[in-house]
């Protein structure tokens, strides 16, 4: 993996004790999918970002998952079973995305079908087709629902000559067969009548980022509990570009009126991570190439956190 290992994995050395470890004394880099256990975090930064060219968006995201293990290494390990085990970075070779997304897929896949818990650092957020596939690998027989954090749908059709890209994602899941999706933080200004079309015509159901204030929570929780019944095993994708520029800048879309992690994200966000059928979790689109004092990778940094904590 590039720049990544010990010299990643580094922060405050408070002593030995298990109570006072941070993240970085847990964290083992491996290479054998035979080592991993029922309950693992089992980590991979997809460091591509061929999608978000595709998309005609800003590169840079295949940089940050280096960048945001630094930016978690240093937390506090709450659960005296907390094990992390990294197995480094999947990369594209030229504009190959589709086997950077199949590599990705199948090692989603050994980790899964171990019993462990997938984490995925990217990269764009063309790591959604590649990370779900993974799940549709080891879960065959099994109702996959998707919760996407996201300003966007993603669901565009592949432009003819271009191909799939960080935007179409969703689409490319929903000609596999039929999707379970939920989309959090939805923009009326950053998706076109034809994107709100198609999520209604596969089903995709969505709450608009002006839905997210405490005062509207119970209504909010009542249809991501709907959503979680209705499914067997839960992924969560968290699109960093859903976020307000002043908290996360360092991004392949800005969103000038995007959602903040304040205390009504914050507990929507820890109600998803509580529930038991989740197995699953990736940030997408942090892009250290216009990111300012790395907030944007800190805060991706810090929602994977959330779950580590759950």
């Amino acid at each position: 993996m590039s720049e990544t290992g010990h010299n990643i994995w580094t922060g405050r050395l408070d002593g030995t004790d298990p109570l006072q470890h941070r993240i970085f004394q847990r964290v083992s880099l491996e290479q054998e999918y035979g080592t991993i256990s029922p309950k693992d975090f089992v980590l991979h930064g997809f460091a591509v970002d061929e999608g978000v060219r595709r998309n005609k968006g800003r590169v840079g995201a295949a940089g940050a998952p280096s960048i945001i293990r630094r930016s978690m290494s240093n937390f506090p390990v709450v659960s005296p079973d907390f094990r992390l085990k990294d197995f480094g970075d999947i990369t594209c070779n030229g504009t190959d995305l589709e086997k950077s997304q199949a590599e990705l897929a199948e090692k989603a896949c050994r980790v899964l079908e171990r019993g462990a818990r997938s984490v995925v650092l990217g990269g764009g957020h063309e790591v959604t087709f590649a990370h779900y596939s993974g799940l549709r690998m080891a879960f065959p027989d099994k109702k996959i629902g998707i919760i996407n954090i996201d300003a966007h749908f993603d669901n565009r059709e592949p432009e003819e000559g271009t191909g799939a890209s960080s935007g179409t994602g969703f689409w490319q899941i929903a000609q596999e067969g039929e999707i379970h999706s939920l989309h959090i933080g939805i923009q009326r200004n950053s998706n076109t009548l034809k994107l709100f079309d198609t999520a209604h015509q596969y089903g995709m159901k969505y709450i608009l980022a002006d839905e997210l204030f405490f005062e509207n929570l119970p209504r909010v929780y009542q249809k991501v509990n709907e959503f979680v019944d209705g499914v067997e095993v839960v992924y969560l994708t968290i699109c960093m570009d859903v976020f307000n520029v002043s908290i996360a800048p360092g991004v392949s879309a800005l969103a000038y009126n995007g959602i903040f992690a304040d205390a009504a994200f914050m507990h929507l966000y820890r109600h998803i991570l509580e529930n038991d059928k989740l197995i699953a979790l990736d940030v997408a689109e942090v892009n250290p190439a216009y990111d300012q004092q790395d907030r944007t990778a800190r805060l991706a940094a810090g929602l994977v956190n959330e779950w580590f904590m759950i």
